[in-house]
């Protein structure tokens, strides 16, 4: 798993990722590190670290107050935090789907990063 550039910042090292998501139980990454996650087989991905991304027009939905840009993917769909600094980054996969669903498990740990202001709406 690739770590991100900011995933040394503060806001990911105390980040608290969820004990499961869609159900399935968290598990082991490579490397151990505070700012990524797994859970199940096939595996949920999260990492925190991203840059936030700037205004844009990609498809936005808000899940629990967390606001999400959606990109769909051949074997599932990405999912990163729209407004927050730094950003979070999920992939799940397609037999998860359908894959929003599963962003409330997400939420809490999403909605702990600093708001740069930006919105879905």
């Amino acid at each position: 798993m690739a770590r991100p550039a900011l995933a040394a910042d503060p806001a990911c090292a105390a980040i608290a990722w969820p004990d499961a998501v869609a159900d399935q139980p968290r598990r082991a990454t490579d490397p151990d590190d505070p700012a990524l996650s797994a859970w199940g087989d096939p595996a949920i991905i999260a990492r925190c670290g991203l840059e936030a991304p700037p205004p844009t027009t990609t498809d936005c939905l808000r899940v629990d107050d967390v606001d999400w840009l959606v990109q769909e993917l051949s074997d599932g769909a990405a999912f990163t935090t729209y407004g927050r600094q730094p950003a979070i980054e999920v992939l799940i996969p397609d037999a998860y789907a359908p894959e929003p669903r599963w962003l409330p498990d997400l939420a809490a740990a999403a909605a702990t990063l600093p708001h740069t202001g930006h919105s879905c709406e």
